[in-house]
Formats: C-alpha cells, sequence, structure tokens
C-alpha cells in the first residue's frame, strides 16, 4: 500500500535540470517529490537518444528553495562553482505507485514536458549500488536519435553569474 495519496502521484510535479561546474561538469537532475527535490548528479548529462543509458549518482536531497537556483557558489562551500538553469517543466508519474514508492523499490517511470527534455523516462537503481542509478530515455515520438548534450555554461553566461549562496543546504 502506497505511503501517499494515489491521487498525486498523477498530477504534474516540477523537474529541473542544473548545469554546474563543481570539482567536475555535472548536471544535476532534480525531481520535486515529498516536499524536496530529490537529486542525481549526471556526469554526461542527460539524453533524449532513446535507450541510452546516463549514471546518475544520487545526492542529498534539495529544498524547494533551491528550484531555479542560478549563480556561482562560493569557495569553500558545497558544491563551489557555477550552477545554471539547463531546463525546467513538469513531469507526472507513469507508474500506479506513488513516485517515492517507487523510488524506494529502485524504479521510477515518469513523463517529462520540460524546454529540451520531453517524453517518457525511467530511472533504475543499479543492483548492489545503493547511489548509482540509471537515467534512460524511453522509446517514444519524442526521442531524438541525433541527441547531443550540449552545455550552456558559455562564456559569456558565465560573464553574467554572480557569487551568491544558493537559498539552502542540501536538505
Amino acid at each position: 500500500m502506497s505511503r501517499h495519496p494515489a491521487k498525486k502521484s498523477q498530477s504534474s510535479r516540477r523537474f529541473l535540470v542544473q548545469e554546474h561546474q563543481a570539482s567536475h561538469h555535472h548536471y544535476d537532475f532534480r525531481l520535486e517529490m515529498g516536499g524536496v527535490l530529490k537529486s542525481w548528479a549526471i556526469p554526461k548529462g542527460p539524453s533524449m537518444k532513446a535507450g541510452q543509458w546516463r549514471l546518475a549518482i544520487e545526492v542529498p536531497d534539495h529544498s524547494l528553495s533551491y528550484f531555479g537556483y542560478e549563480g556561482i557558489i562560493p569557495k569553500g562551500s558545497y558544491g563551489a562553482g557555477p550552477v545554471i538553469v539547463w531546463d525546467e517543466g513538469t513531469y507526472r508519474s507513469l507508474g500506479g505507485e506513488d513516485p517515492l514508492d517507487q523510488l524506494a523499490a529502485g524504479h521510477l517511470q515518469f513523463q517529462l514536458s520540460g524546454k529540451k527534455l520531453k517524453g517518457a523516462f525511467t530511472i533504475h537503481r543499479m543492483k548492489g549500488r545503493e547511489r548509482e542509478w540509471l537515467l534512460i530515455k524511453k522509446r517514444d515520438d519524442y526521442a531524438e536519435s541525433d541527441w547531443e548534450t550540449v552545455s550552456e555554461l558559455t562564456a559569456s553566461r558565465l560573464r553574467r553569474l554572480k557569487v551568491k549562496a544558493p537559498p539552502c543546504e542540501a536538505h
């Protein structure tokens, strides 16, 4: 039985992808659920190529106030370096269960409606690896066979960012 009302699992919730140049360049993939942003670091960024697996390393949950944050996290702080919003939008669960229950079981299916990322995806925990997941684009009308993840952390974009602490630390 679900710990959360089934009605909520079908409603749209927000998702966010932030491009982040910390100790290593990566993309932070965040799904709003359970009052927080569930978060994964994706070294190569998300893909719209059907069946392409992308390593997604689970990181601590972030507060909802982190949604939309852009800036340069000050040196000496967790995640120090520039962060920009790469994509954002809404998602809905494709499974019949609550998304939190699906995550606890190690497999979440969802539909993204973003500016770049659209369509069906799954995130699946790798067997025997608690924090390592795979983000996989499902075959659908939105899949792009020639997809390449393109960085938006350009020199001109970096010049416009200001050093500022994020609205929260990891939740």
